[in-house]
């Protein structure tokens, strides 16, 4: 399956399931290297609208930081690392908490 059809199903399960954060979490890792801005466009709407849903998180900071926006970025890695110590997902916290140690010593 090509990353085009890939996009295209994802598209139409969002659709089906506006309810389901999956489907966005997915189109924006698909489209971080086709289309940057829609890229931002899911991880914002992940993170405004279904903003219990960890897995963005991680990708959603490094994203930000790898675009040049280290605040937004900072802001990120802290809510994910608040989020996974409320759902007790000690595994995720420590990947956020690693992952937001690189980035202070990178941009900070």
């Amino acid at each position: 399956m090509s990353k085009i059809d890939r996009i295209n199903q994802l598209l139409k399960f969002s659709n089906e399931d506006p309810s389901d954060p999956f489907n966005y979490y997915a189109l924006a890792l698909e489209y971080q290297k086709l289309d940057s801005p829609l890229a931002a466009k899911y991880y914002n709407l992940l993170l405004s609208e279904h903003p219990t849903y960890l897995a963005t998180y991680y990708h959603a900071a490094g994203y930000f930081a790898g675009i040049g926006n280290p605040k937004k970025a900072g802001q990120i890695y802290q809510k994910g690392i608040e989020l996974a110590t409320l759902q007790h997902n000690n595994h995720a916290k420590k990947e956020l908490e690693n992952a937001y140690f690189n980035f202070q010593i990178e941009f900070e």
